[in-house]
């Protein structure tokens, strides 16, 4: 395990990078050494500072369960964010780029939950029951290292990449939607620009949900009635190269789109 000095360091390293938009090295480069649960605790650090000034946990992100976004970035197992709620952002009115960092995009299921999730290794069943509905959400996410070279520690660091969301907003029960065979496809201004379906989350949506739950649970901080969930993106990454709007089509779960406009 790093020592609190290099996990504090490293934390401001990506604070300052956010803040600044002048972006760093990858941690793994600036902290040699750094290891998971490292960059775990880095996440966590920046987490509690943004709760210190009066952000808000509104539920988590669950990262690189898609195949193709794991080709993407180099990396070959799931990981975890945290949402705060000045990380939504709403259909219809514009996301300022300049509030975001080396942005990108991809679609995918939320699930609000209904009821805690508490259990060390709860079965996608008890997931099922404590669901309350799923929505069409995109991801918006970014990087504070320079040129998303990026690796698992890095990413972890780095809040699992996170920037915001949108998410749509028509709830439909899980009894109303086959998840595992969903086809989503995401245009820009027209053109398709990613494609996939929901057996691309780690075999099913709900799996990457069992996943996150029984990490949350194990490390003393369960998922709650409430918590909404992203379960990770269903097919390729977007870059987000300037202004313009992003519509995906999730099937069974509508619409969801996110305009992004001047900085």
């Amino acid at each position: 395990m790093t020592d609190t000095s290099t996990i504090e360091r490293a934390a401001v390293a990506l604070r300052t990078a956010e803040a600044s938009g002048e972006f760093i090295a990858p941690v793994r480069e600036l902290f040699p050494g750094i290891e998971l649960p490292d960059a775990y605790a880095v996440q966590r650090h920046n987490i509690e500072h943004r709760l210190r000034s009066g952000r808000r946990i509104v539920g988590y992100k669950i990262g690189l369960t898609s195949p193709a976004v794991q080709r993407q970035l180099g990396v070959d197992q799931p990981d975890c964010g945290t949402l705060l709620d000045d990380m939504e952002f709403y259909e219809g009115i514009p996301i300022p780029l300049g509030r975001l960092q080396q942005p990108r995009i991809e679609a995918e299921v939320a699930f609000v939950l209904g009821r805690d999730l508490v259990l060390e290794s709860p079965s996608v069943v008890d997931v099922m029951r404590a669901v309350e509905f799923a929505l069409p959400a995109l991801e918006i996410v970014g990087s504070r290292i320079a040129d998303w070279n990026i690796k698992l520690v890095d990413t972890v660091a780095d809040n699992a990449s996170s920037s915001g969301y949108v998410i749509g907003g028509s709830p439909r029960k899980l009894s109303q939607l086959n998840l595992r065979d969903c086809v989503m496809q995401m245009h820009r201004e027209g053109e398709v620009v990613s494609e996939g379906r929901g057996s691309a989350c780690l075999g099913h949506p709900l799996n990457a949900v069992a996943w996150l739950a029984r990490v949350m649970a194990r490390n003393g901080t369960p998922l709650r009635a409430g918590h909404l969930v992203l379960s990770g993106a269903l097919g390729p990454m977007v870059p987000v190269t300037g202004e313009g709007t992003f519509e995906a089509q999730i099937e069974g779960l509508g619409k969801v789109s996110a305009t992004f406009g001047r900085p």
